[in-house]
């Protein structure tokens, strides 16, 4: 399925399709090149390019809002040797966890939990909903004995993309080029739950022609925090106006993070500034996938019939 011209990642078919529950049918990533659309496989056929059976937990914004950031996690995991897989899934239940809706948090996270069955590991290209899945999915079962050891046994295969690919895949270096100086901010959820800070820096300095500028306050949070920036909508944008004064004193025209709710806050805000600093997912400088356009900035008009070239 296309959406403006660029195609999105979609999940397996569920039962009232095929019959089949949504974890035992796949879609098998074909190479991001042109970024194609997924091609459908049975789970019955033995995978045969790695042992290493990979969920991709897309998120809710890159589904909808950025989905090069999918295709850019899909290039690099499989450069690394695994076998990527969508399943059938939806959202990670945060926004109902930090609402205090537990009810509705524990039926997504069963629901979550029962797609990524068959994988060896379920991989996010956020620290965000990674750390919800493998750390708070436990505590939602906390004195439920059989639903508690399912809760941790998943969330023990849990991972933030860069995290993984260094931690787990021993990945030292990445195969991109990317022209001039970046600045990166340290996400809070995958900085404070996940401890993921070193690991994108290691392999940033692998990507050829960047030069990595450490950012003044990188740890300090943006002002997103989800529905924080809707509640508090004043105190959010005084957080996010210290933070783009920062990215702006760094002089790096390239910021980079590894959520995309912090881009789209931070871009936002530099763009309503009349700031010219492009925003980008670390992932999609890692896997080299620049061609598209910064975070919020306007896609390049497409000529209409008739029209000279």
């Amino acid at each position: 399925m296309k959406q403006n011209g660029v195609s999105r990642l979609r999940p397996g078919r569920g039962a009232s399709e095929d019959g089949l529950k949504p974890s035992t049918r796949w879609y098998n990533v074909a190479p991001p090149v042109g970024m194609k659309d997924l091609a459908l496989v049975d789970a019955a056929e033995p995978p045969t390019r790695a042992p290493i059976r990979v969920g991709l937990f897309v998120t809710c914004l890159v589904d909808l809002i950025r989905p090069s950031v999918g295709f850019a996690a899909v290039k690099l995991l499989e450069d690394a040797g695994c076998r990527v897989f969508v399943p059938s899934q939806t959202c990670c239940g945060q926004p109902a966890y930090n609402s205090g809706d537990r009810a509705t948090t524990k039926e997504i996270a069963l629901q979550t939990i029962a797609a990524f069955e068959d994988c060896d590991y379920v991989v996010a290209p956020s620290g965000s909903c990674a750390g919800m899945l493998a750390k708070h999915y436990p505590e939602l079962f906390a004195g439920e004995p059989d639903l508690a050891r399912k809760a941790n046994a998943f969330a023990a295969r849990c991972f933030e993309l860069v995290s993984f690919l260094v931690d787990v895949l021993k990945v030292t270096k990445v195969s991109a080029r990317y022209e001039g100086e970046v600045a990166y901010h340290d996400s809070c959820s995958g900085l404070r739950e996940l401890g993921v800070a070193a690991q994108p820096r290691k392999l940033l300095g692998s990507v050829e022609g960047l030069q990595l500028v450490e950012l003044t306050g990188a740890d300090v949070c943006c002002g997103f925090g989800g529905t924080f920036a809707v509640k508090y909508g004043e105190i959010s944008d005084a957080i996010v106006a210290q933070k783009t004064a920062n990215i702006l004193a760094s002089g790096a025209p390239t910021l980079l993070a590894g959520d995309l709710g912090c881009l789209m806050n931070m871009a936002g805000k530099l763009q309503r500034q009349g700031s010219a600093v492009n925003v980008r997912h670390v992932a999609e400088v890692l896997a080299g996938m620049t061609d598209e356009p910064a975070i919020g900035a306007p896609k390049a008009a497409t000529p209409s019939a008739g029209a000279p070239h």
